[in-house]
């Protein structure tokens, strides 16, 4: 159990790391990217294209997935994963060094979504990984609940984060934070992205991996063979992830903006509602990774996707009630719903390919529903704000869960390696 506590903490914190990252980078979008980096007539204009940079990294997540899912699925689960955060760490480091607007003109927002990309692009390789680091050390019977103590990085990372821009609020004033203020959280990711490394080249790699490769069961090429045998499980997995990230990102980021600009709320107020409905994303994390160990991690997540649409019916009631009570307490419901989405979301996409086509599988289907779900969704919803019809965005929520839904009744598990009988898919 000591190798096995040594793993989940390296998933973790890993995981939490570079969420953080990501997790900055949407906040700063909200807050601060658009008047710095894209100077426009308006301040919904401005974050619209905020928001458009923010979702290059969604474009290359996919690419980040296929490559770092050949060396996942050919060299091992553990070197892969320390590549992946170490790309994002430096990408994450490199923007608080980059000039603005109006010190480089257009040199500053090119390069700034140059480091986005490279953002996205580890982060592909990362979660896959992550996820499968945990279910393929779990104790057979254990695999949602291990995998859901390695999702609890997500609302950790999103906890730091709002943490520390809500600290720099209240140290800062409103120019210096916009001037030089907003860098401080991309310096500090460099100190996390170090503790993380140091972890997880401290684990051993999978034992089902390491069974596979003792059987030469390791493929010539992943991505031709997930694209050509499993398409459809590619497909299916896809949909599943969509409602967790546009139930994340309509929650965190673009919540936080329309609350901020449209609503007249105040920024601290907001962070702080949003700190709260945290502890309800880890409540159903762990409440949904303990229910999928019992039932199947399908059918919780399938609950989730339902919960996904009918909160995509209130969301805007609640937004708009005028209330920061009756505010908070529809994020703070979108952010349970977020946890029965996400906590049973690694073991269930695990399931759905061979171990040794997993890694790059997984990472696929996890990357491409995020463009859908992480990406599409919040630039249409800004996209609203924009046109004056930021009353329709819980209608993204609800086309978001009945997706999820849709992918997790075609889906059907793989077969999966058996460590006790030698046989390995």
């Amino acid at each position: 159990m000591r190798d096995k506590r040594r793993v989940l903490f390296a998933a973790l914190m890993g995981t939490a790391v570079e969420f953080y990252d990501f997790f900055i980078y949407g906040t700063a979008a909200a807050l601060v990217f658009g008047p710095v980096f894209f100077p426009a007539e308006s301040q919904a204009a401005q974050t619209l294209l905020a928001f458009a940079s923010f979702g290059i990294a969604f474009l290359a997540r996919p690419i980040g997935a296929a490559f770092f899912g050949h060396f996942g699925d050919r060299i091992g689960r553990k070197s892969t994963l320390v590549a992946s955060l170490l790309t994002m760490g430096v990408s994450t480091f490199a923007i608080a060094l980059l000039p603005t607007y109006a010190t480089a003109g257009w040199i500053a927002p090119a390069l700034l979504c140059l480091m986005r990309f490279g953002q996205g692009f580890g982060l592909g390789g990362e979660w896959g990984g992550a996820a499968l680091l945990t279910a393929e050390h779990a104790p057979k019977g254990w695999e949602s609940r291990f995998v859901s103590i390695m999702q609890l990085g997500s609302p950790i990372g999103f906890l730091a984060a709002n943490g520390v821009f809500l600290l720099l609020g209240l140290l800062l004033s409103e120019e210096q934070f916009m001037a030089w203020g907003w860098r401080i959280p991309f310096l500090a990711s460099a100190l996390l992205v170090a503790i993380g490394l140091y972890v997880r080249l401290k684990i051993e790699e999978t034992p089902q991996f390491q069974a596979a490769v003792e059987r030469e069961n390791v493929v010539r090429v992943p991505f031709v063979d997930v694209v050509s045998r499993h398409g459809l499980h590619l497909i299916a997995g896809a949909a599943g992830v969509v409602s967790t990230f546009a139930v994340f990102y309509i929650a965190t980021s673009f919540a936080l903006a329309l609350a901020v600009g449209e609503l007249g709320y105040d920024r601290q107020s907001i962070l702080m509602v949003q700190m709260v409905a945290n502890g309800f994303y880890v409540a159903g994390i762990l409440m949904a990774g303990r229910l999928a160990d019992g039932i199947g991690p399908a059918r919780v997540l399938a609950g989730g996707a339902i919960a996904t649409a009918i909160v995509g019916l209130i969301f805007e009631a609640g937004m708009r009630s005028g209330s920061l009570l009756l505010l908070g307490a529809t994020l703070c419901a979108a952010m349970l719903v977020l946890g029965f989405n996400n906590g049973p979301l690694g073991s269930w996409l695990a399931s759905l390919f061979p171990v040794r086509l997993r890694y790059t599988g997984v990472s696929l289907a996890f990357n491409a529903g995020g463009i859908l779900g992480g990406a599409v969704v919040p630039f249409v919803a800004q996209l609203l704000v924009v046109q004056g019809l930021s009353r329709n965005t819980g209608v993204l929520l609800f086309l978001a869960g009945l997706a999820t839904l849709a992918g997790t009744a075609f889906a059907r598990p793989a077969r999966i390696i058996d460590m006790e009988k030698g046989r390995v898919d």
